[in-house]
C-alpha cells in the first residue's frame, strides 16, 4: 500500500530540520520502506516541510513510521498528513 506523508514544519523550524537531518535519512535507509521522499520548499527555496512516499502494509504501519521518524520526535513538524496513493507515472 502506498501513503503519501505530508508533513508541515512549524514556523522557524529550519535549525531543527538540519540538526536532525542525518539521523532522518538513516531512518529511511533503515527502514526500507521509502520509495520517494525529499523536502518541501517555501518561497526562498529553503526547507519547510516533506513529502514521503511510504510502501508499507496498512496505514497503522505508515503511522507507525511516521510516529518513530526523528524529525516527528524532534518535534518538527506543525502537521502531518497521511493519504492512500495511487502510482500511476513514474
Amino acid at each position: 500500500m502506498l501513503i503519501a506523508l505530508i508533513a508541515k514544519d512549524k514556523p522557524g523550524a529550519l535549525q531543527t530540520r538540519k540538526d536532525n537531518r542525518d539521523s532522518h535519512l538513516a531512518y529511511i535507509d533503515a527502514t526500507g520502506v521509502v520509495t520517494q521522499a525529499g523536502p518541501l520548499l517555501d518561497d526562498a527555496g529553503e526547507m519547510c516541510g516533506s513529502l514521503v512516499i511510504l510502501d508499507v502494509t496498512d496505514m497503522a504501519a505508515a503511522q507507525d513510521w511516521a510516529d518513530n521518524d526523528p524529525y516527528a520526535k524532534a518535534g518538527l513538524f506543525d502537521s502531518v498528513e497521511l493519504i492512500a496513493w495511487k502510482k500511476v507515472i513514474g
